[in-house]
């Protein structure tokens, strides 16, 4: 498998993962909503304390529900201190989970087919509806445009339970499969994000544009400023999934940016616009980038190149979960308050960036483009 259909595949993957950080939400100016029907409800979020659970921890309690968490607690455990923490480990370490009902089940930690049919097992006779975070990832193919109906990825050995970039997408596919054989078609959502951006974003895919930018100089830029690409705000993903709860959406549904409404492009003038950098971008076409030959293309995160087995990676159709309330911020808003959240960083967090193009190749990129040959 080679290394852009392994950067695809890693769509989300690291989106649950522990971070640190303050009350990105009071950045926002998105509208605050109300518990849709008045009731609170009793949420159980398997996680919580790394990049996507706090977001929705902090809307659940805004609208009035009362979260229980059930993680290790070893991820930012001091976060929320009022909250009621169940002590475990999804891997047969469960126990803390009996005696308890639920209303509502957020599984953001699932990445295990075992795990996830261990703790959907459990929970099905006491919880009504369970929320499963998956991924745009568990497509089978990218090659076209696509909505929920297309066909998922198969993992020939299905007790393999190793992920890596290969197995992430089939393993998440396969979660899907068993989390519905406990809980059926009926109380159950499954929700299919892309890249999740925004405060806290651990991964640095999204920031990666935005930090880069802030050191000034010029700066590549890969394909063109009219390639597609699709992003979701964590804090829309966090509120639609609150929705989903608080209305008792039921069903499979993409959570990304609009087709065909971001570009690189866009993403460029997001950039300049919220750090008032004085960047050059330097634009350079796939072929070229192709022809160094010590470019992993992984070097430019969330940039889909011109090929055709990945012509519709940045195309996945988002309309139904438009149609039952997602709203995706202005992306200029993500980009502003992410930026205003890396500021607060350590120095030693922020001069280590975890994606993107190293300093070092990329002024030998510019030598090569200005000096060919």
């Amino acid at each position: 498998m080679d290394t852009k259909r392994r950067q695809i595949l890693k769509a989300g993957l690291l989106g649950t993962g522990a971070i640190a950080f303050g009350n990105p939400l009071q950045l926002s100016t998105a509208k605050n909503h109300a518990s849709f029907n008045g009731k609170s409800l009793r949420i159980l979020i398997l996680g919580g304390t790394g990049f996507l659970g706090p977001h929705m921890v902090r809307e659940a309690l805004k609208r009035g529900h009362v979260v229980t968490l059930f993680n290790r607690g070893r991820t930012n455990s001091g976060l929320f201190p009022d909250l009621e923490t169940l002590i475990g480990d999804r891997n047969n370490g469960l126990d803390s989970l009996h005696g308890h009902n639920w209303d509502v089940v957020i599984d953001n930690s699932g990445y295990v087919p075992r795990h996830v049919k261990d703790s959907a097992r459990l929970l099905a006779p006491v919880t009504s509806h369970y929320i499963y975070t998956s991924t745009v990832s568990a497509y089978a193919s990218l090659a076209k445009p696509l909505n929920e109906d297309a066909p998922l990825a198969k993992i020939a050995d299905e007790s393999i339970e190793k992920v890596t970039p290969e197995t992430y997408g089939p393993l998440k596919a396969l979660c899907e499969k068993r989390v519905a054989e406990e809980f059926g078609g009926d109380r159950l959502s499954i929700l299919r994000p892309t890249y999740v951006a925004g405060p806290g974003d651990h991964t640095d895919r999204y920031t990666y544009w935005l930090a880069r930018t802030l050191l000034g100089g010029k700066m590549v830029w890969p394909g063109t400023p009219e390639d597609m690409i699709q992003i979701i705000d964590v804090r829309d993903l966090a509120k639609f999934t609150i929705d989903v709860a608080d209305k008792n959406i039921i069903g499979t549904y993409n959570t990304v940016t609009p087709a065909g409404a971001f570009t690189m492009g866009d993403l460029l003038n997001d950039s300049l616009a919220v750090t008032g950098s004085d960047m050059v971008p330097v634009w350079m076409d796939y072929e070229f980038i192709q022809a160094q030959g010590n470019i992993d293309e992984g070097a430019f995160p969330i940039w889909i190149p011109p090929i055709s087995e990945y012509a519709g990676a940045a195309l996945v159709s988002g309309e139904r979960s438009v149609a039952k309330g997602l709203w995706n911020r202005p992306t200029r808003e993500t980009a502003r308050d992410t930026v205003a959240w890396w500021r607060t960083l350590p120095s030693e967090r922020t001069e280590n960036m975890r994606a993107g193009l190293s300093l070092q190749l990329e002024t030998g990129l510019l030598k090569q483009k200005t000096n060919p040959g």
